[in-house]
């Protein structure tokens, strides 16, 4: 029996050995040591041996038991530790991804930083406004096309007995009446916001970004409206640009204007997003004396100019960025948005 022994721990060894995978291992194990495995059936006939060979038999057995579990053990933790992937933790790690601000958000900064350098107040007001700031409280007649369903985002709401119905407001010039109830001249605020509109093309999105600016004063002219407009584009835009002013009429300014910059993607030469080498940012003009009376301030005394100007409208202008489409901004398209 001595001999059988030796030659079962041989071969379970030899097997432990040769084995690839912890199953395998699992399998030998069985096949030797489980409750009808060989080394078990061997323990089983110690019985059967001689009283005196019992003792040394019985050793034996135990050794070769003993054994076979440890060689079992050793080659499971070998093989655990070779299928683990190799790693040298003196290498620098690798850094996660960092996103990156929105074209829109770094546009919003940059005109914020210019218009703050000439002593402009950065202002806040609601998205969610009534219809006297949005339009009758700026000298909008009851019957004006942007008062139309079709032009305008009303909320199904209960109409305010003072102010009208609620809208998504408009434009940023809804904040030129509350500046003026908030604070007396001198004024001077500049109001980006969010504006609603409906309208979608090359050029347009029912949802856009605005920038308002108001400045009240004793002898504010259309010469300040003209430097401030001239200050921005050189600093915005660059020096190869060229702005002009056109004769234009809106409700809230008298003498009102329209505002160009010449088209960055065909250089003034005429194309889908221009039309023909000019692209219009927004108006401007002299706040009209009504507007002056709605808001509190005596137009007899004070003057202001104010402009509204959406900020998709100058990033799409800005040199060298050469966005075609106003809609690529908000596609989330990530081939886009990764290049800026």
């Amino acid at each position: 029996m001595r001999e059988e022994i030796i030659n079962c721990k041989n071969q379970a060894l030899a097997q432990i050995m040769s084995s690839s995978d912890s199953n395998e291992l699992e399998g030998i194990r069985i096949a030797y040591l489980g409750k009808s495995g060989k080394l078990t059936s061997l323990i089983k006939g110690i019985k059967d041996v001689p009283e005196e060979d019992r003792g040394q038999i019985g050793i034996l057995i135990n050794q070769a038991k003993n054994t076979v579990i440890e060689e079992i053990a050793n080659k499971k933790n070998s093989l655990s530790i070779s299928s683990r992937k190799w790693f040298d933790p003196t290498i620098p790690g690798i850094k996660p991804k960092v996103g990156h601000l929105h074209l829109v958000t770094s546009a919003i900064r940059e005109i914020s930083d210019v218009f703050e350098k000439i002593g402009f107040v950065r202002v806040r007001y609601p998205e969610v406004e009534w219809d006297y700031y949005a339009f009758g409280g700026l000298n909008f007649p009851v019957n004006h096309p942007a008062r139309d369903d079709w032009e305008t985002f009303f909320v199904d709401t209960i109409e305010n007995s003072k102010y009208g119905p609620m809208l998504l407001t408009p434009h940023t010039s809804s904040g030129q009446l509350r500046e003026m109830e908030r604070a007396k001249p001198p004024i001077r605020m500049i109001n980006i916001a969010k504006c609603y509109r409906r309208q979608s093309d090359v050029s347009h999105t029912q949802m856009f970004h605005q920038f308002e600016g108001l400045v009240i004063d004793k002898g504010i002219s259309i010469v300040n409206l003209k430097g401030t407009l001239d200050y921005f584009a050189k600093n915005f835009f660059g020096n190869n640009r060229v702005a002009r002013i056109r004769p234009y009429h809106f409700q809230f300014t008298e003498p009102s204007f329209e505002v160009d910059i010449s088209c960055d993607i065909c250089q003034g030469k005429g194309c889908r997003l221009c039309k023909e080498g000019w692209l219009e940012i927004g108006g401007a003009g002299m706040v009209h004396p009504t507007v002056l009376k709605n808001g509190g301030i005596d137009p007899n005394k004070y003057s202001g100019f104010a402009f509204g100007w959406g900020v998709e409208r100058v990033l799409m202008m800005k040199s060298g960025l050469n966005i075609a489409d106003l809609r690529l901004l908000y596609s989330t398209d990530l081939r886009f948005l990764k290049q800026f």
